[in-house]
């Protein structure tokens, strides 16, 4: 039999799986960019929404009503304080490996939870129009007319939304994420990582050679 006529096959290694290892890390590149991009997003969204007006309302006085607002920030802090949690936890992602990883990614999902909820609670909440208002007109218990409310709100949960699909997308896929460089790491022993050697001294400079002489070391090595 001619070698033009062996089968294919037969020239393939055993065990050899061709590239189906590229697979996973192309999802695992995938994953990442979606991760970073909706975790940045999320965050940003929620930090604008909280400083937008969610409620509008009229106290109501003698010479007529006094209109008063509120933001997402004097409606309720949680979104914007969890915003700031959840960027934290994206950029702590890559900082640390193994259980640290998945214990930032449950906290980056946590995060994103506890803002949409917040998010969706406060887009009904009247305390705090009603508190501007007694404030304002210098009477606790004054109610509000004509309340409306935005759509803010909204877009503080969507932004919610989106940290949990970065926190879920770190918890599958993070074990395969890369992380920062351990060159400056500290060893098990306490020592630190590879240190550069120092440079050779210059022979034809004598205070180089007592220097050598000083740190114990033989210049002539």
């Amino acid at each position: 039999m001619s070698a033009a006529s062996q089968n294919p096959t037969d020239t393939v290694p055993p065990g050899d799986s061709g590239p189906a290892p590229v697979r996973p890390v192309r999802r695992a590149h995938r994953s990442l960019a979606l991760a970073l991009l909706a975790g940045a997003a999320g965050a940003g969204l929620t930090l604008l929404a909280s400083g937008r007006t969610w409620a509008e309302g009229s106290a109501v006085l003698a010479q007529g009503e006094l209109p008063r607002s509120v933001t997402g920030a004097d409606v309720t802090g949680v979104p914007g304080a969890l915003a700031v949690v959840g960027l934290a936890a994206l950029v702590a992602v890559f900082a640390v490996r193994r259980a640290g990883r998945i214990a930032v990614a449950a906290l980056l999902t946590l995060s994103g939870v506890g803002i949409a909820v917040a998010a969706v609670l406060g887009n009904s909440d009247t305390s705090a129009l009603r508190e501007k208002a007694a404030t304002a007109v210098g009477l606790t218990g004054t109610d509000v007319h004509h309340v409306t409310h935005t759509g803010w709100p909204w877009v503080a949960a969507a932004g919610g939304l989106l940290l949990l699909v970065a926190g879920l997308l770190a918890l599958v896929y993070g074990r395969h994420w890369p992380a920062m460089s351990g060159r400056y790491e500290r060893t098990p022993g306490g020592a630190r990582g590879p240190r550069r050697a120092p440079a050779a001294p210059d022979l034809d400079r004598p205070e180089e050679i007592w220097k050598s002489l000083d740190r114990g070391e033989d210049p002539t090595r």
